[in-house]
């Protein structure tokens, strides 16, 4: 195929953009931002979109992370496919978490790279340094980092930062395929039409509006939800996993990985709604998928071969059992990790908000 065609990735067929094409990934934009932003009247930009039918809902890929989300999109595959499940895995081998922010974890190519190998011109942002190895594998062309290029890692700023080189580049460079992630900061710590999240997305409003004037094709999505994990009094509301199964089976009877931990901890101090485990002896799984389940919190868990067929993950990255924290409402929402330590007392007063 002709490079003016399209190219071929993964088995999927992608044609080449006829006026560009720009891809923005807003992380942690669970719809209920939006909405608010737009009720409040402060997303002019984004309300057009919605009155003129540019609306559609889709799932996000599990885990509900950012990594995993945002190699799905660039690859078009889940993470049974690219192999990125999360931030972290434990390698059995050595019995040690590894982490998967290099580009050696990808199993699949990404439609970026695609794209420049056939000639295209490609930029891609992204706010955090932990993705843009994984977005720049194979890449020919910009491939860069609001935090590697100066932002404060723990503000709007950071997100604004992609958005406003973003603009730049489609102005000047105009690349052929552009690709902008940006950061969960501000929805980690504000809810849905709170003034400080409805002034984020003012400013990205004002972004991707200049962004659809370039004349490119522009999409925008996200990569995951937020749910708020806490009660009341600011308490989060936690199941300690690993001290529930060294308490029930026996100490090292079972390790329990977080896939969500990365190295930015005051974003979510590696709390969330999915975990895994892995479990010393074969035969112990059954009882401890029993104990998880009905466990207050717990909305499922499930064995390895039954949750990588459901989620569509890589076996050879996922834990013996996968357990997922309950989220039907939100005063019941629940985050999963592995033992007390300092989080207990770290989380009182604040309104924590985790991955759904």
């Amino acid at each position: 195929m002709t490079p003016r065609g399209g190219v071929r990735v993964n088995g999927r067929d992608y044609r080449w953009p006829r006026e560009g094409l720009v891809v923005v990934c807003l992380d942690g934009s669970s719809f209920e931002y939006v909405r608010e932003a737009i009720d409040a009247g402060v997303a002019p930009f984004l309300a057009s979109l919605v009155e003129r039918g540019f609306l559609r809902t889709a799932e996000a890929a599990m885990p509900t992370f950012t990594n995993p989300n945002n190699v799905s999109i660039v690859t078009g595959v889940p993470p049974a496919r690219h192999g990125i499940c999360g931030n972290f895995f434990l390698d059995r081998a050595s019995g040690q978490a590894v982490m998967m922010n290099d580009a050696r974890f990808l199993r699949a190519e990404t439609i970026l790279a695609a794209f420049s190998r056939a000639g295209a011109t490609v930029a891609a942002i992204t706010a955090k340094d932990k993705l843009r190895h994984l977005l720049g594998a194979g890449l020919t062309g910009l491939c860069a980092s609001a935090e590697q290029e100066g932002q404060a890692v723990y503000s709007a700023g950071l997100s604004e930062h992609v958005l406003r080189r973003g603009v730049e580049l489609a102005r000047t460079a105009k690349p052929d395929v552009m690709y902008l992630s940006t950061s969960d900061f501000v929805q980690h710590a504000y809810p849905p039409g709170s003034p400080q999240a409805n002034a984020f997305y003012a400013a990205v409003d004002v972004h991707l509006a200049a962004l659809d004037a370039t004349g490119a094709a522009l999409v925008v999505t996200a990569d995951h939800g937020m749910r708020a994990k806490a009660d009341a009094s600011g308490r989060a509301r936690i199941v300690f996993l690993q001290t529930l199964l060294d308490d029930d089976f026996g100490a090292e009877s079972a390790t329990v990985i977080l896939p969500i931990t990365d190295p930015y901890v005051a974003h979510h101090g590696s709390l969330g709604a999915f975990a895994t485990v892995y479990v010393r002896s074969s035969g112990s799984v059954p009882a401890m998928i029993a104990r998880l389940t009905v466990e207050r919190g717990v909305e499922q868990a499930l064995g390895r071969d039954a949750a990588c067929e459901r989620f569509d993950l890589p076996p050879d990255r996922t834990g013996d059992i996968v357990v997922c924290a309950d989220g039907d409402t939100r005063p019941l929402e629940h985050a999963v990790n592995g033992r007390p330590k300092n989080y207990d007392a770290f989380w009182v007063g604040l309104n924590l908000l985790a991955h759904a």
